[in-house]
């Protein structure tokens, strides 16, 4: 991005020129903190420091997910910890291929929880994980399947508002319970872990988190410069409009069911993409990730951070999960009555986010104009 263009986006929304910078900010500075400064240096980037960014990062694409049907379509989903799941669990088989006789019972095919399960041979829902490609499409296809099925059902059926809510939530709920199962084939309850290494690089090496860490970094990026091209053009402003006169749009002859299926599908891939990224990085995956309550957290980032701009959706989930390291190590028993807290302060004295501050009180309502 050249000097003027960035001059440009400041002039024009102070919010996203500030994201922008805090973006090229830190591929600079973390890997200088990292490679720069020794281990004793206070100044160093731990290991547990890259992990801890790059959760971060991996939670600010599922807000940006979320902001981009709800923000700007108007559909609140509580499901999209499915998505996030779906791509993390596609990354996790990848990588428990990977460990080969490595494992704990030295099985070059089975996967350690299969072998401790008696299982006798790999089921053909794993056949093609040991390549990195199929796994790759996997973390982008069955999200995006997932989603476009249950989308089309749903819209197509008109449902809407709170009930949209809760199907999407019991969905992700009735996952959560299919994946503990351990019969499933998934791990059950103990899911993913013990992971060796990705492409060959060791995931215990300080380098090979660190290339996580940037490739995170360069995915939130791609990812938002989509949401940001999508929501500018011409669907986008469609996509605005049936946000805000749903019943007037399909009386003009716009395919509404349309365009909220595939922004339900696109949001899904972007969700799903945040779950590959995590799960080599936190080193585990299991079916609590499917958990209603995480759908619940990722719009608590959205409304915090400001809903109907993208980057106050990324500012909400670092500032909201940085406040949750900080505190459930330092006062663990207020954490859950500081996230309320925080969510009626925000909804009463600042209704459009944190990032309508910097927008002077402009967030989704400015897209109205």
């Amino acid at each position: 991005m050249t000097p003027a263009t960035w001059l440009s986006i400041w002039r024009r929304d102070r919010g996203e020129g500030f994201f922008f910078l805090a973006l090229a900010v830190a591929a600079i500075l973390l890997p200088l903190l990292n490679l720069v400064f020794p281990e004793t240096s206070a100044l160093h980037l731990s290991s547990f420091g890259m992990t801890l960014i790059g959760k971060y990062l991996c939670y600010a694409m599922l807000a940006l997910s979320v902001d981009l049907i709800w923000g700007y379509c108007g559909i609140l989903s509580l499901g999209q910890a499915a998505f996030f799941s779906l791509g993390g669990y596609a990354m996790g088989m990848y990588l428990m291929r990977q460990i080969g006789p490595r494992g704990v019972y030295g099985d070059p095919v089975l996967p350690d929880f299969m072998v401790f399960l008696n299982w006798k041979s790999l089921p053909w829902f794993w056949y093609g994980f040991n390549h990195f490609a199929f796994a790759l499409l996997m973390m982008i296809l069955v999200p995006a399947a997932l989603a476009w099925i249950f989308g089309w059902f749903a819209f197509r059926s008109r449902v809407t508002g709170v009930y949209f809510s809760i199907i999407t939530q019991a969905l992700t709920y009735a996952l959560m319970l299919a994946f503990f199962r351990n019969d499933m084939g998934f791990g059950g309850n103990n899911g993913f872990t013990d992971f060796k290494d990705i492409l060959g690089f060791d995931l215990q090496s300080e380098k090979t988190r660190l290339l996580l860490l940037m490739f995170t970094l360069a995915a939130l990026l791609v990812s938002y410069l989509a949401g940001r091209s999508l929501i500018h053009s011409r669907a986008g402003r469609i996509m605005r409009a049936i946000r805000d006169a749903e019943s007037r749009m399909r009386f003009l002859g716009y395919p509404v069911e349309s365009f909220k299926l595939w922004s339900f599908v696109f949001s899904a891939i972007i969700a799903g993409v945040a779950g590959a990224l995590y799960v080599p990085q936190v080193g585990i995956i299991n079916p609590s990730e499917f958990a209603p309550i995480n759908s619940i957290e990722a719009v608590i980032w959205v409304a915090v951070g400001g809903r109907g701009t993208l980057y106050g959706a990324v500012a909400g989930a670092v500032a909201v999960n940085y406040a949750k390291t900080y505190l459930t190590g330092a006062f663990p028993e207020v954490w859950l009555f500081a996230l309320g807290a925080l969510f009626v302060l925000v909804t009463i004295f600042l209704p459009q986010g944190l990032t309508g501050l910097l927008r002077g009180g402009q967030g989704i309502n400015e897209t109205r104009r």
